[in-house]
């Protein structure tokens, strides 16, 4: 019994050691409890998003013009409450997420990115809930956990200085995958595709910007995907500068599901619309 009173005395003693220590170590720290949490309150997100900043510049090491850190601060500085830059989705369980940023091959003053924004009357966004297989399900929620705008961006660096040249609205609210930077073969023009995870149609989706007129011009759009019975695949239809697209047509047996048959969709300039070759009257936007 005397050997078990001298247990828990040391115990407790760590245990109140362990508990200050913890306090003192994150006395600086915002404090976000009850109903007043961050997803409810602006000023409170911002002052935890400058906490994380200021940490993560401590322990950054070496650093270059215009990196990740850099993109952050300049996120945080100059755009409203409740944006993001958006993380990769992992690919293995316990591995860190990368942002959603890539450099431009030919000239890395341009760095491209996926910036997440939170829609004004809402709560606000939570970068864990966008990113991510499960999170492609999140229109089916409503707005309980925020409506998320998804912008691809194009920062440009200038001797140090960030400046934003262009945004471009990606047209889905979650299930951010990751962005890669591709060259159209049929003419050699690069373009970027944000990758989104589709759970709902056991497939994925695939938002494609051409950078037609130059990079410092925002991008043409053209949206493809694939899934159990559903594909979209671009296609050089007409020989022009704009992508085009075949929509394929799925046939469902009952015991089998097989495309069989496609039409093609090309670009109308005049009216910024893709044109379904057999159907003048059917048209979609991207």
């Amino acid at each position: 019994m005397k050997m078990m009173r001298q247990f828990l005395i040391v115990f407790s003693s760590i245990s109140i050691l362990f508990v200050i220590s913890a306090c003192n170590n994150g006395e600086n720290r915002p404090q976000v409890s009850g109903e007043d949490g961050v997803e409810n309150s602006p000023e409170k997100d911002a002052q935890i998003q400058k906490y994380n900043l200021e940490q993560q510049k401590k322990f950054a090491g070496t650093r270059t013009p215009c990196d990740t850190l850099s993109i952050k601060e300049y996120i945080l500085h100059n755009y409203p409450q409740g944006n993001y830059l958006v993380n990769f989705d992992k690919l293995f369980s316990y591995s860190l997420p990368k942002p959603a940023l890539i450099y431009f091959e030919r000239d890395r003053r341009y760095i491209f990115a996926v910036v997440a924004k939170s829609r004004e009357g809402e709560r606000l966004i939570e970068p864990k809930n966008i990113v991510g297989y499960d999170q492609s399900f999140i229109d089916l929620d409503s707005t309980e956990l925020g409506t998320a705008y998804f912008y691809l961006t194009l920062f440009k660096c200038e001797s140090g200085n960030i400046e934003k040249k262009w945004e471009s609205l990606i047209p889905s609210h979650g299930g951010f995958n990751r962005i890669t930077l591709q060259v159209w073969k049929y003419r050699g023009t690069p373009f970027i595709k944000a990758n989104f995870h589709y759970g709902r149609g056991t497939g994925h989706i695939d938002y494609n910007y051409f950078l037609i007129n130059g990079i410092e011009n925002k991008p043409h759009l053209l949206m493809t995907y694939e899934g159990i019975n559903f594909k979209r695949t671009i296609t050089n239809y007409n020989n022009d500068k704009y992508p085009d697209y075949y929509e394929h047509i799925y046939y469902d047996l009952g015991d089998r599901i097989f495309s069989k048959d496609s039409v093609a969709f090309v670009w109308n300039d005049k009216d910024s619309v893709y044109v379904n070759t057999k159907n003048a009257r059917q048209t979609r936007p991207y």
